[in-house]
């Protein structure tokens, strides 16, 4: 994180409280699942990844300023040109007004920022978010802070040594041992599962979208089968 947009610095913070949504425990209020079901947003994933760390970053009259700064911009395009990070888009007509990004490693996505623009879209975005972890197979959404909005969608928070726990856990169940000498004996050392390890699949939802004949070019399936993953598990 950085201090504010103009710090050329990054830090990096460890909360003693870290914020996990567990991907069994979404609630999905009547009033959202209306929202997703009647198609408020048309919803993209990695269309537009650039715009939504953006988009997170302007200032908002609950938020004047913002911790993403140049060299965190540039770290995250990176990242998601290597296939690490990935961005769920909320759209009305053609203007981009809400969303979320974050980072992967093996099955476990880390949320970084997400941001509304008009009502509901964020939490949209969440719904598909999980819903696309779920059907791709990952074990983990680290949400980083508890947020009352997180809060009322199902996210909890846990002390830093049971979420690091589940996280080797998670890492744990699909590492490798090509990983290197270096990596393995650093890993080793700190409890940590060696890389390279099994990845989530980011395009499961998509399959499952174009097996139901609903298939959207860089868009996710719509709000009925969203609806339906969240359902069974709320």
């Amino acid at each position: 994180m950085a201090d504010a947009a103009d710090d050329p610095s990054v830090h990096w913070v460890e909360p003693r409280l870290r914020a996990i949504l567990p991907l069994d425990g979404f609630h999905l209020s009547r009033s959202l699942k209306k929202v997703i079901l009647g198609e408020a947003f048309h919803v993209t994933t990695d269309r537009a990844f650039a715009d939504m760390v953006a988009l997170c970053a302007e200032p908002a009259a609950d938020r004047p300023t913002t911790w993403i700064n140049p060299v965190i911009k540039a770290s995250y395009d990176r990242l998601f040109r290597l296939g690490h990070a990935h961005s769920i888009e909320c759209w009305q007509k053609d203007e981009l007004v809400g969303g979320l990004y974050g980072v992967t490693l093996g099955r476990a996505f880390f949320g970084e920022s997400m941001v509304s623009r008009v009502r509901d879209a964020s939490k949209v975005a969440l719904a598909h978010l999980v819903a696309r972890l779920r059907a791709g197979g990952w074990q983990l959404l680290d949400c980083q802070f508890i947020t009352p909005h997180l809060a009322s969608l199902g996210a909890i928070e846990i002390p830093q040594a049971d979420y690091l726990r589940r996280l080797y856990s998670v890492l744990a169940a699909g590492a490798g041992t090509g990983g290197g000498e270096t990596a393995g004996a650093a890993g080793a050392a700190a409890g940590v599962p060696s890389p390279p390890f099994v990845a989530g699949d980011w395009g499961a939802l998509d399959a499952l979208g174009a097996a139901l004949g609903e298939t959207r070019a860089t868009g996710s399936p719509p709000g009925y089968v969203i609806a339906q993953l969240l359902t069974n598990t709320s």
